[in-house]
């Protein structure tokens, strides 16, 4: 698969390119930033030191010109520049505007910010505080959380990837919702701490780790509070709040179950849904940030008082990977028929007659 990634040089484009860097399947043609960015003909390793050596691709800036030499590649099918897909790595309205051009041109769109997270028009003012234009392009976007909608991302020409807390509520919730445990229109709680980076790398006093105290905000409206009821099918009070370190972040989700319900259907529940995923960890003890920080891991744990009929589940991951630049690599593994961890965990290598031979390899410098 050969890709370009727009939104270079921020947090969650940096993470995404190291992982595509050491991925043996994909080829990363195009590295580009904004129009006016200063990071513009610097390169890749220079911007994001500890990729020196591994990619050093020059950053360009995107302009309609690269967008149609591109096109141009793509329809007169000139195989060995002609893209396969994008991955977006920028703000909403960027991803809003330009998506639905890629994917007429029969390029795949990988979204890794939320402009098209939510199916209704309506909702991007209020959320997202811009009017969605491209009603056509929405319509074709497939929610992409890898462990649950593998056939929906197969399939898909725009996938949009989930934000980072509501990947890590939606994997602590959709156990229990999809077995139809959880008491009918009883209240759905989900509390969500995270670092920093989760704001981005552009400056700014809120987010300056010498300013950060561990402190709720956007209560009752951050914008991913109706993309977590839309994919959980329930609504849910979402309180986030913001912590003074780094990376990595944790849901905890109170929900009420039905009547009779035991622990057994619980354990039953998250072991289906996730024995056979190899990204997700069910733990015996509740989950630390410092044990998924830098990993492409979930890591779930939930006590359910049976008197009370109280569940608590609790998911902890790493804001940058699972919450946004190792799931949009899941998601391009299951477009390209691969397993959807490949590329993530260190052992995992092609073997002979493609049986994903539990081998090590070293990662690739062909960029």
């Amino acid at each position: 698969m050969k890709v370009a990634v727009i939104g270079a040089s921020g947090y969650v484009g940096a993470e995404l390119i190291g992982l595509l860097c050491q991925h043996d399947n994909i080829s990363i043609q195009h590295l580009l930033v904004s129009e006016n960015s200063a990071s513009s003909g610097k390169t890749f390793a220079a911007l994001h030191g500890r990729w020196q050596g591994i990619c050093d691709l020059p950053l360009q800036s995107f302009s309609q010109t690269w967008f149609d030499t591109v096109i141009s590649d793509k329809q007169h099918k000139d195989a060995e520049h002609a893209l396969d897909a994008v991955f977006f790595a920028t703000p909403h309205e960027f991803s809003a505007l330009w998506a639905g051009a890629f994917v007429e041109a029969g390029i795949k769109v990988f979204d890794l910010s939320g402009g098209f997270r939510l199916k209704e028009l309506a909702d991007y003012p209020q959320y997202y505080g811009f009017e969605h234009q491209d009603i056509n392009t929405l319509s074709l976007a497939h929610y992409g959380l890898a462990e649950w909608q593998h056939e929906q991302i197969a399939g898909a020409d725009l996938v949009a990837v989930p934000g980072c807390y509501p990947t890590a509520s939606l994997l602590a919730l959709k156990p229990v919702i999809t077995n139809a445990l959880q008491l009918e229109n009883s209240l759905v709680v989900v509390n969500g701490i995270s670092g920093v980076s989760g704001a981005g790398r552009t400056a700014s006093l809120a987010s300056n780790f010498n300013e950060v105290s561990l402190m709720p905000y956007n209560i009752l409206q951050h914008r991913h509070q109706p993309e977590i009821s839309q994919e959980a099918g329930v609504e849910v009070i979402f309180n986030p709040h913001l912590a003074p370190y780094k990376r990595g972040l944790l849901a905890t989700v109170t929900l009420q179950l039905k009547s009779g319900v035991t622990g057994g259907q619980v354990n039953a529940a998250f072991n289906n849904a996730y024995q056979d995923k190899a990204l997700v960890r069910l733990l015996d003890a509740w989950p630390k940030i410092d044990n998924v920080a830098h990993t492409p891991f979930a890591d779930l744990h939930w006590q359910y008082d049976e008197d009370k009929q109280v569940l608590v589940v609790a998911c902890a991951i790493d804001n940058l990977l699972k919450g946004a630049a190792a799931q949009a690599l899941q998601c391009a593994n299951i477009a390209m028929g691969l397993p959807d961890h490949y590329g993530l965990l260190p052992q995992i290598s092609s073997g002979p007659g493609d049986d994903y031979s539990l081998v090590s390899h070293a990662p690739s410098t062909k960029v």
